[in-house]
């Protein structure tokens, strides 16, 4: 293990809450287990390690991330995406197969859209090659989660959404009887609709969208 991580370990063993962990877990329906750490201490615990061991060097930060990745308390899941954050806009373009590793594996939405909706948008605007290199493979996958971090990338690109691309990968998806990526779908568009509410309505109108997705889309439109 490397020694960053270790030293992360000890620091969160040391204020795990066994009473909290069991309701964590069924709220995030079983998939996990937990020390018992809620959101707001993990991010005052990362600041507590930061200050004493920094952060790892950029050519270290793989081995760290898949190591907080390999342990099960998914508290240590949460510590790498910040961590990832923190330093996403130091990745080089490779990275992008570092990225793919947390998407698909212990995927769930509290990661995956994390990622997506941060470090991946990001990581496209600062390398357009390494978009369109990786959005034909990912749109294509069996991984329905790579589908979703491919509608949701755009999420806080408010005025630089591509729309017509989004809306392309949309329609690739229409068929999906999947629950996370007609909820992506419905919430792109949502989100999408605070700068242009007229489009989305048209695109909305004009498009056979899961129920789900025409719900979500339409939240604040009528």
């Amino acid at each position: 293990m490397h020694p960053y991580v270790s030293s992360l370990k000890d620091l969160f063993e040391k204020h795990a809450d066994p009473s909290q962990a069991p309701g964590m877990k069924k709220y995030m329906r079983d998939q996990f287990d937990y020390l018992g750490i809620k959101s707001p201490q993990v991010k005052e615990l990362m600041k507590r390690h930061r200050q004493t061991d920094g952060s790892p060097p950029i050519r270290e930060l793989d081995a760290v991330l898949r190591d907080l990745w390999s342990l099960p308390q998914r508290e240590f899941q949460y510590a790498a995406v910040s961590l990832l954050g923190r330093l996403e806009k130091e990745l080089p373009p490779s990275f992008i197969k570092t990225i793919e590793y947390l998407l698909v594996t212990k995927s769930w939405w509290d990661t995956v859209d994390t990622i997506s909706g941060g470090t991946l948008g990001i990581h496209f605007k600062r390398f357009p090659e390494v978009r369109e290199k990786t959005l034909p493979k990912w749109r294509t996958s069996h991984n329905f989660w790579l589908r979703r971090a491919c509608i949701l990338f755009q999420l806080n690109y408010k005025r630089e959404t591509d729309f017509d691309l989004l809306c392309a990968i949309i329609r690739e998806n229409l068929d999906s009887k999947e629950f996370f990526i007609n909820k992506a779908i419905g919430w792109s568009l949502r989100q999408y609709a605070r700068i242009d509410p007229k489009a989305v309505r048209q695109f909305v109108k004009a498009t056979t969208l899961h129920p789900l997705s025409r719900r979500e889309a339409m939240k604040h439109l009528e």
